[in-house]
């Protein structure tokens, strides 16, 4: 018997199935689990800035600061919430549990934050120049005591930052536009960057892995680009609207950052590495400082309710709260009477949210659960308060830019 024809459709079929079949390199983009559904891979280690502490999660950059993780460098500290009056020219001290004030010291004109060092061992109150642009000042302040100590006399200090691998401090010199690079705990300088591109330099954070900065220029409607490696500014970014950026804040997985802009009334979101604006998101009037909740989840936005760089008190102060994940505000909770929310941070147990009201002489206490508001009395003209025990392993300045 003759062979039987082999089947012209077998071929064919073979082939179908072949490119049917997931290639090696599409698997590989996920972690399977044998009981469930494909989870996407793991976000690769951070390559860090060389003396900076590792990055434990690079979904979430505040992972070492949520809630109640309090570094040993902190034990001791006093519970306290520490605001600086710029009009009055002290510290109004406030006991966080009983919302009662228990001290006030004086530092000198101008005081506008109280700053954690990167080693969490001392406060320092930083105080920008006053008329004439000359007479700033450095005041430390003792946390097991809650007591000042000896200042030191600065051109200008308007904010104080840190660099991620802990060797300098950032005196940001806002009248004179400029940087000094100093000695984090003698304050002695060691250089100075000029940035005569960005009048009104005041702000900053910086990059996942601690090589750039970015700082806001809120006299220049911009922001500039600082490379920490080479010691240089990488250029300047000019705003598309609005025109006075104010507080900035990384995303937890380190992709964008968000720049509060007081005339915009909102948030520009930014692409740091690429150093392009790629988004805005309406907020309040106002627009001002910016605080991420302690789970690394929301972002608390503080609108001051006035577009005015001082005064008048009462405005339409309000907080949103934005979701990092869908970058929408969920909520937004106002301040009864109006308020002028300005600067601050949030509790260690994450349950609070502490802001000066900057154009009402007193401190908001803000439930952040329920955006419920106690207010506390205190001097002239309140500013960049900190709260202080706060978790993490090191600060990076302003007023807890914890990591």
């Amino acid at each position: 018997m003759p062979p039987l024809p082999r089947p012209r459709l077998l071929q064919p079929l073979l082939l179908a199935l072949l490119l049917l079949m997931p290639l090696p390199a599409a698997r590989a983009q996920v972690q399977s689990d044998p009981e469930g559904p494909a989870v996407p891979a793991a976000p690769a280690a951070v390559d860090t800035l060389p003396g900076m502490p590792p990055v434990p999660d690079p979904a979430n950059l505040y992972s070492e600061a949520a809630a109640n993780r309090l570094s040993a460098a902190v034990a001791g500290a006093l519970p306290r919430v520490y605001v600086p009056d710029v009009g009055s020219g002290d510290v109004t001290v406030i006991d966080p549990a009983t919302l009662t004030v228990v001290d006030r010291f004086r530092v000198g004109p101008n005081p506008q934050h109280v700053v954690p060092a990167w080693d969490l061992g001392t406060l320092w109150v930083a105080s920008s120049a006053g008329r004439g642009h000359v007479g700033g000042r450095l005041v430390p302040i003792d946390p097991k005591t809650g007591k000042p100590g000896q200042p030191i006399e600065v051109d200008d200090a308007y904010n104080l930052y840190f660099t991620p691998d802990g060797r300098s401090a950032i005196v940001v010199a806002e009248s004179q536009r400029r940087l000094e690079f100093r000695d984090p705990h003698t304050m002695a300088l060691q250089r100075t960057l000029p940035t005569p591109s960005c009048p009104g330099i005041n702000h900053a954070d910086f990059a996942i892995d601690g090589r750039y900065a970015i700082f806001t220029c809120e006299f220049g409607g911009a922001l500039v680009k600082i490379d920490l490696v080479a010691g240089s500014v990488v250029g300047t970014l000019k705003l598309s609207r609005g025109g006075m950026p104010q507080d900035i804040r990384i995303a937890p997985d380190g992709k964008a950052f968000y720049v509060a802009d007081m005339m915009a009334d909102g948030v520009f979101v930014l692409d740091g590495d690429a150093f392009a604006e790629t988004g805005f998101i309406p907020t309040g009037i106002g627009t001002h400082g910016l605080y991420p909740s302690r789970d690394g989840r929301k972002l608390y936005i503080a609108n001051r309710g006035s577009h005015q760089v001082s005064g008048p008190p009462h405005g339409r102060g309000s907080i949103s709260v934005l979701d990092f994940g869908t970058r929408q505000v969920d909520t937004t909770w106002p301040i009864p009477g109006g308020g002028s929310p300005d600067m601050g941070n949030v509790s260690a147990d994450g349950r609070t949210l502490w802001l000066s009201g900057r154009f009402d002489d007193v401190v908001y206490a803000i439930d952040t659960t329920s955006g419920a508001v106690r207010s506390v009395a205190v001097g002239h003209t309140p500013h960049g308060l900190t709260v202080w025990p706060q978790p993490g392993r090191y600060s990076l300045g302003h007023t807890g830019n914890m990591r």
